[in-house]
């Protein structure tokens, strides 16, 4: 199945200007374009706030502020209240057309006040292709931003609207088509048609064939890791799931654990044999003896493996032998790279992107934009409005997953995709808002579509 049939493009700004300027006749046809834009704007604004009279639409000097002008104009024609204007308190709604795609770095003072009495005004805010203040190529902020209750993106999503912490600004996306023909793209947005991809049992299938999983952790209180990744492993479809743990905890484990098989770690490397993926990571600890037992596996195995949690610690890179997929969130990724969790999370994608070449691996950082790069390879984002997901143990439920899909044969980086996917799903699909445990997004997992 090609990529295509399960993304959809994200756009920087230089694909947008390239898109645009493929269009006929550009530049004279800019104003066409324009009006499009403009008038998409307007009618996306009455329809998401019909009961709006008075609009107040904050234009800027380039392009974005003349889409601005336009969707005025249309408001006005509607029988609208809409004045161009930086006097923003009191309108029912206020048009964000300050800044467009080609906008980069920190506001000026004047700008940066502006952009601050908007978001307290008290109004909703529609944006023009996306809020003002954010980077449309990284999702960055470098000053302030506008905080949008609704962006009306031109021809499709900017990188910047699906990636924090851009994300969180834009609030709705909708997109509105001007007549520009599609691009290709360095980023694509992960849809749910993903999980169409991953490999299901048929009728010819043996438990090993449909999936064969090890998971390598579990040392002495912290237990319930390993147990959730091996019960993930189960729900995302995998027919054989074994558990190796140091040999204090296989009693636990043993009380735990009722399908998979249980291992010590002295055995792993017969548990090993059997694997088609392996997941080193939930519960492992940080003593000598699991650092030792990480680098051994990454020189002497030859299936995919998935690293995550303790298994991160203190990593370097390497001649591994195996494909890898690391699984670290802000904090853990910081760790790897040198830098602050806070660095990581105002720079998602350089970080994403560091690792992955660091390492020369398959790289997903854990988050609300899920991204996964790897190398010589578009990056994935994986936008998923799934709150329940920040809870202890979710990440231990993502590797069992991710493992599974690597041992159905996909590769790592749309095994990772589609992990995040499933995830994010079963944490939407739960019935309750508050209270979400690791082992009720387990419970609540999606089996591979038919």
């Amino acid at each position: 199945m090609p990529e295509e049939a399960f993304t959809e493009p994200l756009y920087t700004a230089a694909e947008m200007r390239a898109a645009e300027e493929r269009y006929p006749e550009y530049p004279e046809s800019g104003p066409e374009l324009m009006e499009r834009a403009g008038t998409a704007v307007a009618q996306q604004a009455l329809a998401a706030f019909p009961a709006a009279q008075s609009f107040a639409v904050v234009c800027g000097e380039g392009a974005n502020g003349g889409d601005g002008r336009i969707a005025a104009r249309v408001l006005r024609e509607a029988g609208r209240d809409a004045v161009e204007t930086h006097a923003v308190e009191g309108a029912d709604v206020i048009v964000d057309a300050l800044f467009g795609t080609g906008f980069a770095g920190q506001p000026r003072a004047e700008a940066a006040a502006l952009i601050e009495r908007m978001n307290a005004a008290g109004a909703p805010i529609v944006a023009v292709d996306l809020p003002s203040g954010v980077d449309a190529s990284t999702g960055e902020i470098a000053g302030v931003a506008v905080r949008a209750m609704l962006t009306v993106a031109f021809h499709g999503p900017k990188v910047g609207l699906a990636v924090a912490p851009g994300l969180f600004h834009a609030g709705e996306v909708v997109v509105a088509e001007i007549g520009l023909a599609p691009e290709e793209t360095a980023h694509r947005l992960v849809l749910s048609d993903i999980l169409e991809h991953v490999p299901h049992k048929t009728a010819t299938d043996t438990k090993y064939t449909a999936g064969s999983v090890l998971v390598v952790g579990g040392a002495p209180g912290l237990t319930g890791a390993v147990c959730l990744a091996a019960e993930a492993a189960f729900r995302a479809d995998a027919g054989y799931v074994a558990v190796a743990v140091p040999a204090a905890s296989l009693s636990i484990v043993e009380t735990k654990l009722l399908e998979p098989v249980k291992r010590t770690w002295a055995e792993i490397d017969e548990a090993a044999e059997r694997a088609g993926a392996v997941a080193i990571g939930p519960g492992l600890g940080r003593t000598r003896e699991a650092k030792e037992l990480v680098g051994r596996l990454l020189r002497e195995l030859e299936q995919p493996i998935v690293l995550d949690a303790d298994a991160l610690h203190e990593l370097e890179p390497g001649d591994w032998r195996p494909p890898v997929v690391l699984t670290p969130h802000a904090g853990e990724l910081g760790r790897l790279l040198g830098e602050e969790s806070s660095w990581v999370d105002a720079h998602r994608l350089e970080a994403a992107r560091r690792a992955s070449d660091r390492f020369g691996c398959t790289c997903l950082l854990k988050g609300a934009d899920t991204i996964v790069c790897a190398p010589d390879a578009a990056v994935l984002v994986c936008a998923a409005d799934a709150p329940a997901l920040a809870t202890a143990g979710t990440g231990d439920v993502l590797t069992g997953v991710l493992a599974a899909y690597l041992a159905k044969g996909l590769d790592g980086r749309l095994a990772a995709a589609a992990a995040a996917t499933a995830t994010a799903e079963a944490a939407q699909r739960i019935p309750f808002d508050s209270g979400v445990i690791a082992s009720d997004i387990v419970a609540a997992l999606p089996s591979p579509r038919r």
